[in-house]
């Protein structure tokens, strides 16, 4: 497996594969990579001829108070996981490679982006959308990957690609969850003792909010504060959003019909999690 840090060091060995027709598959990520991230990279492995992934904690996505100088790094042992599961190029830039002290160019992606996490991190996709757009450039890759548990990021960068005649395909892949049903995140390491089973509460209410509707409640609203009540009887747990919306445009409906997410974000202690379930209503 290469490692490039340098933008020009890696389109320098990218473009003769490409040249050369080679299809590329690329899943960028923040790294400490779990089970979801390496489940994103076998399936650019099973569908491409390179693949490509990225490690980058990328600053511009963080508001305020937010976990950026502690989000969890451990390079090497990324490293070794990229590499088992067939990752061929590695990108780790640092911030001054990707930022540079007079850089003055971002994306925003309008609507989609608005509203459940774009109405609790204010400025937080379109940190997301200008690094994609950046890392994109780069890599120009053929298929990117990315999980359904960041559900809107997923819909933000589907938009952005569409909007902007992107050359790439996106593919959005199932929630990779624990035995238990916790959804895997690079921020559970920060759960610690009952934390980590106050965490289960969204997968509980996910689940039971899928039978709710699927026993037939037809009401928006009413699943939605089912939602509410059912992480606000959970001591350790302090509801950010629950919310109701068609899949995949992230509509606000007005009645259950077609794909409906159920989406949540959930403060356990400091730590905020967000999990997410597609049900379909007849």
């Amino acid at each position: 497996m290469l490692i490039f840090k340098k933008v020009e060091e890696i389109k320098k060995y990218l473009r003769p594969q490409q040249q050369a027709g080679k299809t590329i598959g690329f899943v960028p990520t923040m790294g400490y990579l779990h089970e979801g991230h390496l489940s994103l990279m076998r399936k650019a492995r099973e569908e491409c001829d390179l693949v490509v992934a990225s490690i980058f904690v990328n600053p511009i996505q963080f508001g305020p108070g937010e976990d950026y100088d502690r989000y969890p790094r451990d390079l090497e042992r990324d490293r070794k996981l990229a590499e088992e599961v067939g990752v061929d190029v590695l990108f780790v830039p640092e911030k001054e490679e990707l930022y540079p002290p007079d850089y003055a160019t971002y994306v925003e992606v309008e609507r989609v982006s608005e509203g459940m996490c774009g109405a609790s991190r204010p400025g937080h996709f379109r940190g997301v959308a200008t690094v994609v757009t950046k890392l994109f450039n780069i890599v120009r890759p053929d298929r990117a990957y990315f999980g359904q548990k960041d559900a809107q990021q997923a819909v933000v960068i589907m938009q952005m690609v569409r909007d902007l005649n992107m050359d790439v395909e996106i593919r959005v892949l199932p929630v990779v969850r624990e035995a238990d049903g916790l959804a895997m995140s690079s921020r559970n390491v920060y759960l610690k003792g009952e934390e980590r089973q106050a965490a289960l509460v969204l997968y509980r209410t996910l689940k039971e909010a899928v039978e709710l509707v699927r026993c037939g409640e037809k009401d928006p609203e009413k699943v939605r504060q089912f939602m509410a009540d059912r992480v606000a009887a959970e001591p350790m747990a302090r509801l950010d959003y629950a919310e109701v919306r068609q899949w995949p445009t992230l509509a606000v409906p007005t009645k259950l019909e077609g794909q409906i997410l159920l989406a949540l974000a959930v403060f356990i202690g400091q730590t905020r999690l967000i999990d997410n379930m597609v049900v379909e209503v007849p």
